[in-house]
């Protein structure tokens, strides 16, 4: 596949991220209920990806509840409501959804039009933003070749194309300015051993893993240039909420004065949203972190606290790069975020 999801004969195309990387499997999707299920469990992720999957899953809505040329609208603002609804904390997937209902009134041709227009946009949007991100890196950090700390997945996988964070660091590889990346596992799920890891091999750039709580200590070490990743939210102050485990290193990265940089699309602002405080953080099921691949590793009856994501208030960030523009100096308000 030449994106990571797409439409096919009636039918939503993806790779199924939990399968990777010991297998590549893909799955066609034709109902918004395995649609729904499949992005719950994290087979379609990323809050691009996931966007765009929800203005699919209108786009097959719309398609199946047509009948002799007539759409039950009800039936296909339910679903909508669903698929908007599977993850809570990125705001690219009611972003997503809401753009396809909009061509609801013109057929189901006309929200599949533009369902596919956005997944053309996508590469053209992350390309734009991790142009801008290399370019501020570049301007940064004096030192050549980079040493990079990234964390979760935010590379093709996460998008429909190219990727955001990892974007900037394919950007900066070409140009023979990365010595390598250092990629967190990011627990409990796995994103950056089993996704970013793979995408990285794949693009021949040098890199090494490292458990969560040893990055802090690699910042701390004078081991890291920088740190670039990516948002499922962004609100209106600044404040973003990103992959649990993010905030930690936005602090470790403040202590030790390296740029700590979100690459986004303008799509993961949020107008809805004054601050970090009113993010809806997703809690995920206990068996993520009970155990893992079957086995369990903690004693049966554990309680547990498993957020998907935290946020990272605006002062700790240096810069926030989307397609648009560029944000700085946001702890100081000195640049506001606009819808």
């Amino acid at each position: 596949m030449e994106r990571s999801l797409d439409w096919d004969s009636g039918c939503i195309v993806a790779v199924d991220q939990t399968a990777l990387p010991s297998r590549t499997t893909i799955l066609r999707i034709d109902t918004v209920g395995d649609l729904v299920a499949a992005i719950r469990r994290l087979a379609i992720r990323g809050a691009p990806a996931i966007g765009l999957a929800g203005a699919l899953g209108v786009a097959l809505s719309a398609h199946r509840h047509t009948v002799d040329g007539r759409i039950d609208h009800a039936a296909v603002r339910a679903e909508a409501d669903l698929l908007a609804a599977a993850r809570p904390t990125a705001s690219n997937l009611e972003w997503g959804v809401r753009r396809a209902l909009d061509r609801l009134p013109d057929g189901p041709d006309a929200v599949l039009a533009e369902a596919r227009s956005m997944l053309e946009e996508d590469e053209r949007t992350n390309r734009a933003a991790a142009a801008r991100a290399a370019e501020l890196i570049r301007q940064l950090c004096l030192r050549r070749p980079l040493r990079i700390l990234t964390h979760c997945n935010t590379g093709r996988l996460a998008t429909a194309a190219w990727g955001t964070a990892l974007g900037a660091v394919a950007d900066l590889a070409a140009a023979g300015e990365v010595d390598h990346v250092l990629v967190t596992e990011t627990r409990p799920l796995l994103q950056g051993a089993r996704l970013t890891a793979w995408e990285l091999a794949e693009a021949g750039i040098p890199h090494r893993l490292c458990v969560d709580s040893a990055a802090p200590a690699a910042i701390f070490r004078g081991l890291v240039d920088c740190v670039l990743v990516g948002a499922d939210r962004i609100a209106m102050n600044g404040d973003t909420a990103n992959k649990i485990g993010t905030y930690g290193l936005a602090v470790a990265a403040a202590r030790h004065g390296i740029p700590f940089v979100v690459v986004a699309p303008e799509s993961t602002v949020d107008p809805s949203t004054a601050s970090g405080d009113q993010i809806v953080i997703e809690e995920r099921l206990a068996a993520e972190v009970l155990g893992y691949a079957g086995l369990q590793t903690a004693p049966a009856g554990t309680a547990v606290y498993n957020p998907a994501f935290d946020v990272t208030p605006a002062e700790l960030i240096t810069a926030i790069a989307t397609e648009r523009r560029l944000l700085r100096d946001l702890g100081a308000r000195s640049e506001k975020v606009t819808a």
